[in-house]
């Protein structure tokens, strides 16, 4: 009985032994293989989702800083009585912005080694400047193409800068809007538009009125 008894016990001990053994061993070479198989699905799924929401953001945070300069301009002109500007301009693929005088023309406007007047947009939100794409309907100042009213696309166009010019009241003088569009009520607008190189999302800045309205409109609304 004794000896029966004794040969229960070991082969309970070897089973439980085997057992411990085999869950230590880790992952088969089928779990593992269907681990990888479920991460790169996520990967694929998420990936662009969160490439896309980056963009969203950092072309929304652009554009805010778009009509932040506008704003300031416009409330420069009315405080201190004297047209103010806002000019435009792209250099070595950076967008840029300066807020200025009108009495100065944007093209003679240079940074200094103490004094930097053009602003890298984006640069106060960590932005590098090789994420953003900055585009106008601009073809002078306060002026849309007549013919042709739609944003330009030319990554050289803005070499030259643009400008939007508020005079003392805040008003838009001798602006032209574009002419209006077939089926539609009203005309273009001034346009800025921030976008991403890779990518459609775009946001934009529209000055509508001479009243100097604007509002801030997205993808082909800002074409």
């Amino acid at each position: 009985m004794h000896r029966t008894n004794l040969i229960f016990f070991k082969t309970i001990k070897n089973n439980y032994a085997s057992k411990y053994i085999q869950d230590d061993a880790g992952f088969s070479l089928v779990e593992v293989l269907v681990v990888t198989v479920m991460i790169g699905i996520l990967a694929a799924i998420t990936i662009p989702n969160w490439l896309g929401f980056t963009n969203r953001q950092r072309v929304g945070k652009a554009n805010d800083a778009v009509l932040a300069a506008l704003r300031e301009a416009q409330r420069e002109a009315k405080q201190k009585k004297l047209s103010y500007s806002v000019s435009f301009k792209v250099e070595s693929n950076t967008p840029k912005f300066v807020i200025h005088p009108d009495s100065e023309q944007a093209s003679t406007i240079q940074d200094q080694p103490n004094s930097k007047r053009w602003k890298n947009l984006g640069e106060d939100l960590g932005i590098k400047a090789d994420q953003l794409r900055l585009l106008t309907n601009l073809s002078s100042k306060n002026t849309v193409n007549a013919t042709n009213p739609a944003v330009n696309q030319s990554p050289t166009y803005l070499s030259n800068p643009q400008t939007i010019a508020f005079d003392y009241m805040g008003t838009l003088p001798n602006a032209n809007f574009g002419t209006l569009p077939t089926g539609s009520g009203e005309a273009a607008g001034l346009k800025i538009v921030v976008g991403t190189p890779n990518s459609a999302t775009k946001r934009c800045v529209i000055v509508k009125t001479i009243l100097g309205s604007m509002l801030t409109e997205k993808d082909s609304q800002c074409n």
